[in-house]
């Protein structure tokens, strides 16, 4: 009716509407009308499913083993799912594109890599009593899984119902299981035979091991000898070096005294050397300063004969000795000889004066 459809969903289905690339609606159980020519339909299932599975990997020992079981998941993200997958349905509610046959194969593909790489490790026999753990590593594997975490897929659970090798090498471990209980029954019999053998091959047996252990014994003491040896030679070589360590800092040490004495002399000597120098210079200035202060007592004292002429100061002399007297009047004379016009000295004078000179 020009474009408009009515449309009904159980609770079981998750629906999501997209009109022009936009969601306007979306729920679980959903009933509306909708214009067909501009709106998209999604639904997706969110029961849970039971995924059953079977693939074949090779063991440690390249034997070819089968893995049987089923995953049970549910969809727990709608939106995420239908961002990766189609699960657009048409006017009468079926799916256009059937996407959920690769959502099983991908969730298969993840547990196959799961348990692969335990498998591998494990030998043909082991990997056959292994159903438990290869079920917990595919379960851990399918909830670590990045894959299945973008799909918005959550797993509920793993079984493994078999694993299985081919039925030639099943055969082949039926025939060893059935050769392995023959050769136990007929290893009784030997055991039996060979009891009082076994015995008294345990007595030889125990015997040599008791010598074998005293000569490990004594081996072990000459070893703990050279040992204690080689450790007393150690100590020795390394009390030696701690002696000669010793006597290198004793002799750096008198070295560095004896530097430091003469150090403390020669600064001594300089010491001494300066304060001699500064007595010296303090006996000068004292002597300069005495020498100072008697010229100018004597300065004091003579400046008042400073203004007298010679004659005065003979005459305070106080020498009356007429050789004295007699060498003045010449020396008068002398420096008056131009107001002198004739003077006349007799031998017998200069004779005089001659002879009392020898006598003196």
């Amino acid at each position: 009716m020009l474009g408009f459809k009515f449309a009904h969903f159980d609770s079981m289905m998750h629906v999501i509407v997209y009109k022009n690339g936009q969601i306007k609606r979306q729920g679980r159980g959903l009933s509306f009308f909708y214009y067909a020519p501009t709106t998209s339909i999604v639904t997706i299932p969110i029961g849970s499913n039971s995924l059953p599975f079977i693939f074949s990997e090779i063991t440690r020992d390249y034997q070819k083993i089968t893995i049987q079981g089923q995953v049970t998941y549910r969809v727990e993200k709608p939106i995420q799912l239908a961002d990766m997958l189609d699960f657009t349905v048409n006017a009468q509610g079926q799916w256009k594109k059937n996407d959920t046959e690769k959502l099983n194969q991908t969730i298969i593909n993840e547990s196959q890599t799961a348990a692969s790489a335990f498998v591998h490790e494990l030998g043909l026999k082991e990997a056959i009593r292994a159903a438990k753990q290869v079920e917990e590593r595919i379960f851990a594997g399918l909830r670590a899984s990045s894959t299945l975490e973008m799909l918005g897929i959550g797993i509920l659970g793993v079984n493994i119902l078999a694993v299985q090798a081919t039925p030639e090498m099943a055969r082949a471990l039926e025939t060893e299981t059935r050769e392995k209980l023959q050769q136990d029954a007929d290893h009784a019999v030997f055991e039996r035979r060979n009891f009082a053998v076994e015995q008294e091959r345990i007595i030889k047996e125990s015997e040599l091991n008791t010598e074998i252990a005293v000569e490990e014994k004594k081996k072990q003491i000459a070893e703990k000898q050279t040992e204690a040896k080689v450790q007393q030679a150690e100590s020795e070589r390394t009390l030696r070096e701690m002696k000669l360590k010793a006597d290198i800092s004793i002799a750096h040490q008198q070295a560095e005294n004896e530097r430091t004495l003469r150090e403390m002399k020669i600064q001594a000597d300089i010491s001494v050397e300066n304060q001699r120098q500064e007595l010296i210079g303090k006996k000068a200035e004292n002597d300069r300063i005495d020498a100072d202060t008697k010229g100018y007592l004597l300065e004091k004292t003579l400046k008042p004969y400073q203004e007298l002429d010679w004659k005065t100061l003979m005459a305070l002399g106080g020498n009356n000795d007429p050789r004295t007297h007699l060498a003045l009047a010449f020396r008068l004379l002398a420096e008056n000889a131009e107001k002198i016009g004739n003077l006349n000295i007799t031998p017998d004078l200069l004779e005089t004066l001659v002879q009392d000179k020898k006598k003196g």
